[in-house]
């Protein structure tokens, strides 16, 4: 039984904080969801071009894994137990390490943190300076990590830096590529400010970054960058630490954003769709030498989540099993690679971005993306801006949309972006 609330949506503005955002440009009320469509109070239906911002990279409610977690509960399956051994944790261990890192020739160890992704990525530089007996931390221009005041301060963007009330130091940002425009080598201007004893760089303890910038603008590191920053790092006695949150678990082709490079991670953060459903659930892969920590030294009330490790168990085995799942996001990805290329031609200036299915659109105009956004969501898609001025038209289209499904949501965001553009050029 549900409470119909759809009679009076005042109790959000009346009880709710102001800190609320999403459900400021998508004001519906929604109710239930499947696939990659939500509904809403009214019977609307709605394209998920959002995903929950990667958390939902299996779609909404998989039948699957809504049926081991229903036979979980019903079965007084365990709901929490700190860091404890369960049945549940062991079995998602065991199809971790069989699906995801032995294929990889990886023997990283699990760290449960929190159930954030924020947690993971303070674990990591938590441990990185333990590791070292440094401080410093270095992040790249536009990356995002977190809200908490140790992720927060290898955020780059002003606005989100500004409600920490406090100073974020101890970390040093650096320029991403192409940051500073194409003719600008940034990988050899970082390589000279930290061979330089003069620099002002401290001796790094970490170099943390994304491989493809999601919060950022979808700025997407070639491999060649990719491999120097992890050169860098080792000749530097700094820990590499990939935040996959975002970018991981398939978004950019396969389960790891660096899957087809040449680099060997000292730290991997995971969160958003680790769960397969939704579930909050997060972790830090850690190489075996580094996992120094003292019993509880980094711990939590969550931890883990048995729920999730259920769900993840079912997720690893459903799509990560053999290579059909990675064959199809591949194939979807072309498709989106060609349609964002026709709607970036409706646009002055606009410009592709991303990599795999975490593409998107530079408009080069905050107001002009957020305008296109608002529009398909009239026309009912729900997608969202990304960029240091919202610029970016993001699309995170749950990877398994049905593929007729996809092209009538690229076709609903293509008459959007060309709405959106004749009213502006009406307007000037």
């Amino acid at each position: 039984m549900t409470t119909d609330i759809s009679a009076d949506t005042k109790i959000f503005e009346r009880r709710e904080s102001q800190v609320r955002s999403y459900c400021r440009a998508f004001d519906a009320v929604f109710t239930t969801a499947k696939g990659s469509t939500l509904y809403d109070t009214d019977g609307h239906a709605y394209t998920d071009f959002l995903s929950g911002c990667s958390s939902l990279n299996y779609g909404h409610n998989d039948p699957d894994m809504k049926a081991a977690l229903i036979d979980h509960i019903t079965e007084d399956g365990i709901a929490h137990a700190l860091d404890m051994y369960t049945s549940p944790k062991a079995a998602f261990l065991e199809t971790f390490e069989r699906l995801i890192l032995a294929p990889r020739g990886m023997d990283h160890k699990v760290m449960m943190t929190g159930p954030t992704g924020a947690n993971a990525v303070e674990s990591a530089i938590k441990l990185a300076r333990k590791v070292t007996g440094r401080t410093n931390v270095i992040s790249f221009t536009n990356g995002f990590h977190g809200m908490t005041l140790g992720a927060l301060s290898l955020t780059g963007n002003s606005g989100k830096r500004g409600g920490a009330g406090v100073t974020l130091g101890d970390v040093t940002h650096l320029p991403f590529e192409g940051s500073l425009g194409d003719d600008v080598d940034t990988l050899a201007m970082i390589e000279t400010m930290l061979g330089n004893d003069s620099s002002g760089i401290d001796a790094p303890a970490a170099i943390i970054l994304e491989l493809v910038q999601g919060e950022g603008g979808l700025n997407a590191a070639s491999r060649t960058w990719v491999e120097g920053i992890a050169r860098l790092a080792k000749q530097h006695g700094a820990m590499l630490i990939v935040d996959d949150i975002q970018a991981g678990i398939g978004r950019t082709g396969d389960f790891f954003s660096f899957d087809d490079m040449d680099i060997q991670p000292d730290m991997i953060t995971l969160a958003k769709s680790l769960s397969g459903f939704g579930l909050p659930f997060a972790l830090t892969l850690i190489r075996p030498e580094l996992d120094i920590w003292k019993p509880a030294e980094h711990n939590g009330t969550f931890r883990g989540n048995t729920h999730a490790f259920v769900t993840a168990k079912t997720a690893l085995e459903k799509f990560w099993a053999d290579d059909a799942f990675k064959t199809q996001v591949a194939e979807k990805a072309k498709v989106l690679t060609q349609r964002l290329t026709r709607i970036a031609d409706l646009i002055p200036g606009a410009r592709l971005k991303g990599r795999g299915m975490m593409q998107g659109v530079d408009t080069g105009n905050g107001d002009l993306a957020a305008a296109i956004c608002a529009e398909a969501f009239t026309r009912g898609l729900i997608i969202e801006t990304s960029g240091a001025e919202d610029e970016v038209v993001k699309v995170l289209a749950p990877l398994t949309t049905p593929m007729d499904q996809f092209t009538e949501g690229l076709d609903t965001l293509e008459t959007a972006a060309r709405a959106s553009v004749d009213i502006k050029i009406a307007a000037e």
